[in-house]
């Protein structure tokens, strides 16, 4: 898999992570989209392998970004305008690389965090002989339990980092604003006040002078 925009820019925090197991692959990836920008990926698939592609925008705007996947002949299988976040199957009707971008470009000064999950295939057994007629051993049952324990906990602890940067996100969001807020109405309440204090002179300066040139 690569990349196919040679200004795409690293993030502190991204995160790759990348498994191949037998005929199975997945990739995880938290990468920085700019504005006015699109980022590419490419991964080879063989015809009938069942494939999902799970996407969520992290950070950034209004959390939304545009999603494509083509498969080697540059048939749209997925297309999404702003989305926050979604899931797609589906089966490799051929051989080849199939694409799929994600683009940000009708944002014109707002960064996104975009966090994708591509599965291509399916786990292979823990054991050789798995799918056999006969019955597992008690040893075999608990570690397949444990192993699938293991890929729910996983996943679960993916999500929930994606919502807690996504909360972390808002709340800085949030507070920024209140502290700009907090700074204007600190300096309108300062204008206002200097200008009342003007005003009030103003007055008494014209009463002193106008009783002055009476008495003259």
């Amino acid at each position: 898999m690569a990349g196919s925009s040679s200004s795409w820019l690293l993030p502190l925090f991204v995160q790759v992570v990348m498994m191949k197991v037998g005929l199975s692959s997945a990739s995880e990836l938290t990468f920085e989209l700019p504005d006015n920008a699109k980022q590419c990926f490419y991964e080879d698939i063989t015809i009938g392998t069942k494939c999902t592609l799970e996407f969520q925008v992290v950070t950034g705007g209004h959390y939304d970004v545009d999603c494509r996947l083509e498969d080697p002949e540059g048939t749209v299988l997925y297309k999404e305008m702003k989305k926050q976040y979604d899931s797609f199957t589906f089966s490799a009707a051929r051989n080849g690389t199939y694409k799929f971008c994600f683009s940000n470009e009708f944002s014109t000064f707002t960064h996104k965090t975009v966090y994708f999950d591509f599965q291509v295939g399916d786990d292979p057994p823990l054991f050789p002989n798995e799918n056999r007629v006969t019955a597992l051993t008690q040893m075999e049952s608990a570690c397949v339990s444990i192993h699938e324990a293991l890929k729910s906990v996983m996943d679960y602890q993916t999500h929930f980092r994606l919502r807690e940067a996504q909360g972390r996100s808002r709340a800085e969001d949030l507070n920024s604003r209140v502290a700009f807020w907090s700074v204007g109405e600190a300096l309108i309440l300062l204008v206002v006040s200097v200008s009342q204090v003007l005003l009030l002179r103003s007055f008494f300066s014209d009463r002193k002078t106008t009783t002055t040139r009476m008495g003259s």
